[in-house]
């Protein structure tokens, strides 16, 4: 079966299914995510994405809760990243089962923890071929340098520079 496919069978059982508490919006900053990280970065491939971003985190984490109500769940946010990459999001605390990029299968908060996670929230950027290419541990406050991140990324900045060391050069030219 197709990701597509599957994805629209997930949308139609959230339709299905009673409301959930509103929570600002920052769901939509997600794909429903099937739990296979390889048919998500295929997925990034065939879109002609940047890749996937996964984003670790815990529902106690108010470091997280403040950055999805305040970040995520603004459209501008939501735009930029969906244009550029699967954005997918990884419970730490979690027992839905993840398969890796490098296929191995294990309950979310196994898998976050044999990464070596040590912080919440944490971004992790990946090529559409599954490759590691970022990361950024803690939480942005500010839509604009969180988009920001997003064109470190896409850009290929990464490979040259740390986002501390981008976000100065376009601070001082003014963009």
């Amino acid at each position: 079966m197709n990701l597509a496919f599957l994805r629209l069978v997930a949308a139609a059982a959230l339709l299905a299914a009673p409301p959930a508490p509103a929570a600002g919006g920052w769901e939509n900053f997600f794909v429903p995510f099937l739990g296979d990280l390889r048919a998500e970065a295929a997925e990034a491939r065939k879109a002609g994405k940047a890749g996937v971003l996964l984003m670790f985190h815990f529902d106690e984490c108010p470091y997280c809760a403040k950055m999805k109500n305040e970040v995520l769940s603004r459209p501008e946010v939501q735009r930029y990243f969906g244009e550029r990459f699967v954005s997918v999001a990884i419970d730490t605390r979690g027992a839905q089962a993840v398969t890796g990029f490098d296929g191995r299968t294990l309950p979310e908060k196994e898998f976050a923890r044999s990464l070596g996670l040590r912080a919440s929230p944490t971004f992790r950027f990946h090529s559409a071929d599954g490759r590691q290419i970022a990361e950024h541990q803690g939480a942005i406050y500010d839509p604009a340098e969180f988009i920001l991140l997003g064109e470190y990324v896409a850009s290929g900045a990464y490979r040259n520079a740390s986002f501390t060391v981008y976000k100065q050069s376009k601070q001082k030219r003014g963009s």
